[in-house]
């Protein structure tokens, strides 16, 4: 997969800038800059001074140095005009972001370098557009509303992920690794499909949503193919056959889905679906042939099995607008009083030194839970899988279906395999006669040797038959060898549709006693209470995440919005500390929120400790029962797949013993004909031997001469004595 050819990237166009009674020098330089890397610099250059100046100078919104700022707006192609100096700061934000998407999708990523570039590019459009999205109202324009932004960060981080897979698959990383890379690229593009599905944002984005829709769309089905594939062979280097057929089968589903809505694309997807179906369709027929002939395992339904988590090892790389190695000195420092700029700096450090020292509290609490829970291994979503038994799983109701359509299926199976066994009877008996038929002829031969007086062939050594017998034994000893051959294969069949047959009848039965079939808990009352207490502990557990979640959350946005510059413009020095004191006081009650719920891990956990303790025999019996479950259900519906096998491997063989049958009636025929002919030749010989016998003495009883040899009065080789041909 590391040759297939790039998909193509999304990338978004710039804004045009408008009137802004700023220099023109610097106007100029600053929207319409070169698109390269040195126009991504020139643009994070202006952001930054731009931010310098807002902070000394009165230009935002309502303020008395405001000035009209128009840019044009990309989707509609309006002039929007707004006097407010973050106006500008946000169109310079978006079109660094543009301009990043743009560069990213130019290269043709067929070079490791080529991909890290691309990689970092949409990283960085995902930093700018995350920078935009937190810090600057969605009001502006319709290109930088809170949904329009939303979806481009997910389109550029799917696309940095996306690049980041090529990389992995080049370098020939593990599959369970390049699995979740590519499932993380699904995920990333299922949300940006979510907010191109949505009307709101359809009617914002105008003409290019469709365009953008399909070409997500596809991926998402393209990348789903790629991540089945890699688990498939994952699951290959397990030896895992049965799971391989499963992922290699959903890869060319999904790789189906991709390919019907790639119409309409340019020639590059057509390629790279086609490079992939190549090499999907080919693991897909191998596997499934060696599954079915050499290692039988049974094929598990795709939702037995565990999903795919995605990888998430890209991120929006984060904009810094005061990073002087970025945006150069501040060209505005002395407009700010110097000791209101320090204090604002020491205030900052303030803030940051308190949200250190509860970030540390909230990590040690975290790690502890984490470490708990995982050593717990319990997972609040399969705890408790009860429904799953209440109905039949959607797998096995399609088998039912279209068994239900098919009411002969075990019918015809039946018969189908008494056909064949009628056959075989049919031929075993055919080159049983002939066998028989050749014995008795070297048994009269010897008798008629004996009789002559000639020495036989030693025991065990067949004397030589005639030249029509010698072809009959010839082909009647190739037949048998085949037959033989014939006979493992038939007799393994049979097996096969014994094993099968009785899954087919229940499936083709009444839905109530397929449900019946299925393992099922039978959990006490005890069971259900111990179950429930701890659904209702590992649910507090869960509140408790969410809660401190948010709690940090919440104090992270008080920190950010905290400025007090104004405060510190008209505070005397010698008052700054108090003042420091006075504005922190702010923070006290969400402290003592999160103080409180770290200290509730406590309790909770050992209240988890005791109720798992009770919950470690009802676990043990729900994985069993689980276990039963999922192998009944993998066991009947390989039953369901397996019944075209064998109706194929009966049919063909039908046609094989129809057709030994044939030829091993014709050698039969040719048999009686031999032995027949064999027999007379002997009944020739023994007369000419009794002619020429002396005659009998005339002193001898009359009796005496008319008796006949010994050894035809033993039943030697009279012919009214020779078994009946």
């Amino acid at each position: 997969m590391e040759a297939v050819p790039r998909m193509p990237m999304i990338w978004l166009d710039l804004k045009e800038a408008g009137e802004f009674a700023f220099n023109a020098a610097v106007k100029k330089s600053a929207v319409n800059v070169p698109r390269d890397f040195e126009g991504c610099s020139t643009l994070r250059k202006y952001f930054g001074q731009l931010h310098y100046l807002q902070s000394r100078i009165p230009m935002g919104a309502e303020q008395e140095a405001a000035v009209p700022i128009a840019w044009t707006e990309i989707f509609s192609g309006k002039t929007v005009t707004h006097e407010d100096i973050k106006y500008e700061q946000a169109c310079i934000l978006y079109n660094l972001g543009a301009l990043h998407s743009m560069l990213g999708a130019m290269d043709k990523r067929v070079s490791e370098e080529g991909m890290k570039v691309s990689c970092t590019h949409f990283q960085c459009a995902a930093g700018a557009f995350t920078y935009l999205r937190d810090h600057f109202p969605h009001s502006y324009s319709v290109d930088m509303s809170h949904q329009i932004l939303n979806l481009n960060i997910n389109l550029m981080l799917g696309q940095a992920q996306e690049c980041l897979l090529e990389k992995s698959m080049l370098d020939n990383r593990k599959s369970f690794l390049v699995a979740r890379i590519s499932a993380q690229v699904v995920d990333y593009y299922k949300e940006a499909c979510r907010a191109l599905e949505n009307s709101e944002t359809a009617s914002l984005l105008g003409k290019i949503q469709k365009d953008w829709k399909k070409l997500v769309q596809m991926k998402i089905y393209y990348f789903a193919a790629v991540a089945h594939l890699h688990m498939g062979k994952q699951a290959e280097e397990q030896q895992k056959f049965g799971e391989r057929v499963i992922y290699f089968q959903s890869a060319l589903d999904k790789l189906n889905e991709a390919i019907k809505l790639a119409k309409g694309q340019p020639e590059t997807v057509q390629e790279a679906l086609r490079f992939t179906m190549d090499v999907i369709g080919g693991k897909y027929n191998s596997a499934k042939k060696d599954n079915d002939f050499i290692y039988h395992e049974a094929v598990p339904a795709l939702d037995t099995l565990q999903s795919v988590k995605g990888a998430p090892l890209v991120k929006a790389l984060p904009v810094n607008p005061t990073d002087p190695a970025v945006t150069g000195p501040d060209i505005f420092a002395k407009l700010v009083p110097m000791a209101a700029h320090e204090a604002s700096s020491l205030y900052s450090e303030e803030k940051a030194k308190l949200l250190r020292d509860v970030m540390a509290k909230i990590e040690a609490k975290n790690e502890v839970l984490d470490q708990f829970m995982d050593s717990m291994q319990l997972d609040p979503e399969t705890v408790d899988n009860l429904d799953m038994y209440s109905h039949i799983p959607p797998v096995l109701m399609e088998k039912c279906a279209a068994l239900s359509v098919r009411p002969d299926t075990v019918k015809n199976l039946v018969q189908s395999m008494q056909v064949l066994s009628g056959v075989f009877t049919d031929v075993e008996a055919s080159l049983k006669e002939i066998r028989d038929l050749l014995e008795e002829d070297e048994a009269q031969e010897r008798k008629l040797q004996e009789l002559l007086g000639k020495v036989p062939p030693p025991q065990g050594s067949p004397p030589l038959p005639s030249p029509g017998l010698a072809e009959v034994s010839k082909e009647c000893s190739k037949y048998m060898e085949v037959h033989e051959k014939a006979s493992f294969t038939n007799t393994e069949l049979h097996k096969a549709m014994n094993l099968h047959i009785g899954n087919l009848r229940l499936l083709s039965g009444p839905l109530e006693q397929v449900r019946a079939a299925l393992p099922s808990p039978a959990l006490t009352e005890d069971d259900k209470q111990v179950l429930q207490n701890l659904k209702r502990i590992l649910s507090k557990v869960q509140e408790m995440r969410d809660q401190r979640t948010s709690l940090e959350q919440q104090l992270r946005e008080m920190i950010q919005k905290d400025d007090i510059t104004t405060s510190l413009v008209t505070t005397d020095r010698s008052e700054m500390k108090k003042l420091f004191e006075e504005q922190l006081k702010k923070y006290d009650q969400i402290k003592v929120y999160l103080e409180q719920n770290l200290a509730a891990q406590e309790n909770v956990l050992k209240a988890l400790t005791d109720a798992n303790v009770k919950y470690a025999a009802v676990r043990k019996a729900l994985a069993e029962v689980e276990h039963k479950w999922n192998t009944t259900v993998q066991t009947l519906v390989a039953s369901y797949e397996a019944y075209e096998d064998l109706m194929k491997k009966s049919q063909e063989g039908k046609d094989f013993y129809t057709d030994l049958e044939g030829k091993a009636a014709k050698l039969l025929e040719k048999a009686r004909a031999a032995c027949q002919a064999a027999e007379a030749n002997r009944q020739q010989i023994l007369e000419k031997e009794l002619k020429k016998q002396p005659p009998p003495r005339p002193t001898a009883p009359k009796p005496a001469l008319q008796k006949k040899p010994p050894e035809l009065e033993a039943g030697g080789l009279d012919a009214g004595a020779l078994p009946p041909l």
